[in-house]
């Protein structure tokens, strides 16, 4: 994420990193709050929802 988020920000969807790890999307939104508590560096925020939610990440 540092590294995509290094130009700006970056958007990802739950569920696309769920396929790709074996996770639900519901973990994997579970385990994206606990990064947005524990890296203070990025800047992580839930964007949108459709279809799935979409994450924004940034610098901070």
């Amino acid at each position: 994420m540092r590294s995509e988020a290094a130009d700006g920000e970056t958007y990802f969807k739950a569920k696309f990193i769920a396929d790709d790890v074996g996770l639900s999307p519901k973990e994997i939104g579970a385990l994206i709050v606990q990064l947005q508590e524990s890296v203070p560096d990025l800047e992580i925020e839930k964007w949108s929802y459709t279809g799935a939610t979409t994450w924004r990440v940034s610098e901070a």
